[in-house]
């Protein structure tokens, strides 16, 4: 069985959007669906049989309030530099891809604590 986290992301503007993630795989859409069909095409299964898990993006023992609250910076100043045709500076875009990667490790996290809950 393969195991899915959805999360939702919200834009500079507060638009939300979702990324599905299973292992290395992830996909983004518009709603929660959308990015699971995307990443139905990534795993190339025929027959999908899935947990999924839907974050609230609350803060929680896996990312903290306070990560989120980096992360949400982080990626204003990314858009920002993006529209401007810019990149960001090496230091900022090396935290925002290590906060990047810790929030895809607790959405595996969080799903594996879920799992192991339901097998109790």
């Amino acid at each position: 069985m393969t195991t899915v986290a959805i999360l939702p992301i919200f834009d500079a503007d507060g638009e939300k959007t979702y990324r599905a993630i299973a292992g290395d795989k992830h996909s983004v859409g518009k709603t929660a669906g959308q990015a699971l069909d995307a990443l139905t095409i990534q795993l190339g299964e025929t027959e999908f049989s899935a947990l999924l898990v839907i974050q609230n993006f609350s803060p929680d023992p896996f990312f903290s309030a306070k990560q989120q609250k980096r992360l949400s910076k982080l990626m204003s100043l990314w858009r920002l530099a993006r529209d401007q045709g810019q990149a960001l500076p090496s230091e900022q875009q090396a935290e925002l891809d290590t906060l990047v990667e810790a929030e895809l490790r607790a959405a595996a996290a969080r799903t594996a604590a879920l799992i192991q809950q339901e097998s109790l």
